[in-house]
């Protein structure tokens, strides 16, 4: 739709109104028609271009107008054509200008086809295919100004629909950046704050026994510092996988990105750690890699929630097979909650992964003690255990 700004009445239109009407009286006193321009006539021809001043602020009006005017004079007889300029042009501004243009001019040309079948009664066969003429001309002002109208509203219509799409691709290049941000957060958290969290360990573990009062034992201490460098080597493998995947160049390695299978060295990671765990993924078949990443993603946040913060003794990983999808869960004996230090981002980020391959995880208490994370995800082709 073309929204015109409509001004109010200009000199410049008053100005052309008053040129127009008495170039119109000119041309009526010097070339009378079948009846000559009496003082009746000389009101209707100057009073038909009164709204030429107006059409601009008052379409409507201005067409009834002129239509009140235009039809008594050519009724009776007066010079038809001195009124051309002004019927043209006044159609014309309501053509631009005015609304609902289909339904006022069909009854301008029913009035206009009255004049037509009048003259054609009172006058001769000549002066009917003159005014048929001029009502020809007219219609063909109206239609040029409609079909520019209607390519000016198309070409309004195509560019708000480009600009629609610019704004939706801009929305989408923004909502692709924040969700990218967000899964490298979340990748770059999952991976640092496990090894961190073990090493932490692992290092306390060591330095107890430095610092113990009955004497070294060297094998056991070497167990521990082997137990940093095997964490560090493995955290620096799975980081050198990730970012490959994050700067999109190369594929990852071949076993370097984590998955479903993974989940053993957690758990021997944090038995590592001082903590019982047992792992019961026997049903667990083999599902699709974004399911077996985000599975490893969530049992490895909760192991180290386990770690930090859940003073837990005993802690059971499970993956099991229902409804043709998986489910993962880590329940442990601890204080719970596992969400992490205030602030965290632990519970936050499990939720977020679950979600990202269109699944569920609910975390909280368990009945008599302890916390238990539990993620489902939907079938997708998981298959079954050999």
């Amino acid at each position: 739709m073309v929204i015109v700004r409509r001004a109010g009445v200009t000199v410049k239109d008053a100005l052309l109104a008053a040129v127009l009407a008495a170039v119109a009286v000119a041309v009526a006193v010097a070339w009378p028609g079948v009846r000559g321009l009496d003082a009746v006539g000389v009101l209707l021809l100057v009073g038909a271009h009164v709204p030429l001043a107006v059409i601009r602020r008052w379409p409507t009006p201005g067409l009834v107008a002129l239509g009140a005017m235009v039809v008594p004079y050519h009724l009776a007889q007066y010079q038809h054509h001195a009124l051309v300029p002004a019927e043209v042009l006044t159609l014309f501004a309501y053509a631009w200008f005015g609304r609902r243009v289909k339904v006022v001019l069909t009854v301008v040309g029913a009035l206009l086809l009255v004049c037509v079948v009048a003259m054609a009664v009172r006058g001769g066969g000549g002066l009917v295919r003159e005014q048929i003429a001029m009502i020809e001309a007219m219609v063909s002002v109206v239609i040029a100004v409609q079909v520019w109208r209607v390519h000016r509203a198309r070409l309004a219509a195509i560019s708000e629909e480009a600009a629609r799409a610019e704004r939706a691709r801009e929305e989408e290049a923004r909502r692709r950046v924040a969700e990218e941000r967000l899964r490298i957060a979340r990748d770059l958290h999952d991976l640092l704050a496990h090894s961190i969290t073990v090493i932490g360990v692992q290092a306390g573990a060591a330095a107890h026994l430095v610092r113990g009062d009955r004497p070294l034992d060297r094998e056991e201490l070497a167990e521990a510092l082997g137990a940093i460098a095997d964490t560090c080597r493995d955290a620096r493998t799975e980081l050198r996988g990730t970012l490959q995947v994050l700067r999109g160049t190369d594929a990852a390695p071949s076993g370097t990105l984590p998955g479903a299978h993974g989940i053993a060295d957690l758990v021997q990671t944090a038995r590592a750690a001082g903590i019982e765990v047992d792992l019961d993924d026997a049903d667990a078949g083999t599902p699709p890699p974004e399911v077996g990443v985000a599975a490893y993603r969530i049992v490895q946040e909760a192991l180290t929630n386990v770690v930090k913060h859940a003073a837990a003794t005993h802690v059971v990983v499970s993956l099991t097979r229902a409804d043709g999808g998986l489910v993962v869960r880590v329940a442990d004996d601890g204080r719970g909650p596992v969400g992490g230090t205030p602030g965290g981002f632990g519970v936050l980020g499990m939720i977020e992964r679950a979600r990202s391959v269109g699944g569920t995880l609910d975390a909280g208490p368990r009945d008599g003690g302890g916390f238990a994370v539990t993620a489902v995800f939907p079938a997708a082709d998981v298959a079954a255990p050999r």
